[in-house]
């Protein structure tokens, strides 16, 4: 099979996928991998690969000791998994089984002083895809391992949908509604990095859907 490698650093404009928080590498079968630092304190990140094995144990396996991953169930709440310095794995197990897949995100909580980073390994999602924004608080992310604006990314708003951008910095939000009289978000969206997730509040229901080739792209 023909493997010709693009370096994500050459193919920046093309791809669109580079930012300062994740660096990857693809090859022509859309496999390749996300570098994405966590920074101290809480991060709101995505698995933008579609790995092997996609549940929290394996996808996050080897971090600081303590560090914390809260999976947000709409309805239910956080779950919870953090890695044991003891066992060298994350627990409970129930936690630690949930899986993180492109769409997704959560949060992860770094206990250290110094930023550590995570490689997600795994395929580029193609073809026509779709996943929930279900009615009211959810975390996204987009399918695809790309950056830009959430609406750059194909998520269409509702009026009175809101989208809530975590910002490492201040450890607050940056908070964006649509309006139904302009069709557009207010204050304006902000750029999401590769690998970045944020929290959507729907007032109804929908899809996110996008069409995507790396060839095309």
């Amino acid at each position: 099979m023909r493997t010709k490698a693009l370096l994500l650093t050459a193919a920046l404009s093309a791809a669109g996928v580079a930012t300062s928080m994740a660096q990857a590498v693809y090859s022509v079968n859309a496999v390749g991998y996300v570098n994405t630092a966590v920074h101290p304190g809480f991060n709101l990140i995505s698995n933008p690969l579609t790995a092997t094995d996609n549940t929290i144990a394996t996808l996050f396996k080897g971090v600081p000791v303590d560090t914390a991953v809260y999976k947000y169930i709409p309805g239910t709440g956080f779950a919870i998994a953090q890695y044991d310095g003891d066992v060298l794995a994350f627990l409970p197990a129930s936690a630690a089984s949930l899986t993180v897949v492109p769409g997704e995100g959560v949060f992860i909580k770094n206990p250290t002083a110094t930023d550590f980073t995570i490689t997600f390994v795994g395929e580029v999602s193609q073809g026509s895809l779709s996943h929930a924004t279900p009615k009211g608080l959810s975390i996204q992310s987009s399918e695809v391992p790309q950056s830009g604006t959430a609406a750059d990314l194909g998520l269409v708003g509702a009026p009175d949908d809101t989208i809530y951008q975590y910002d490492t910095t201040t450890h607050g939000y940056k908070i964006s509604s649509f309006d139904g009289d302009t069709l557009a978000w207010a204050p304006a969206l902000g750029t999401l990095k590769v690998g970045e997730a944020f929290f959507l509040k729907k007032v109804a229901a929908s899809t996110w859907t996008r069409t995507f080739s790396v060839n095309t792209q």
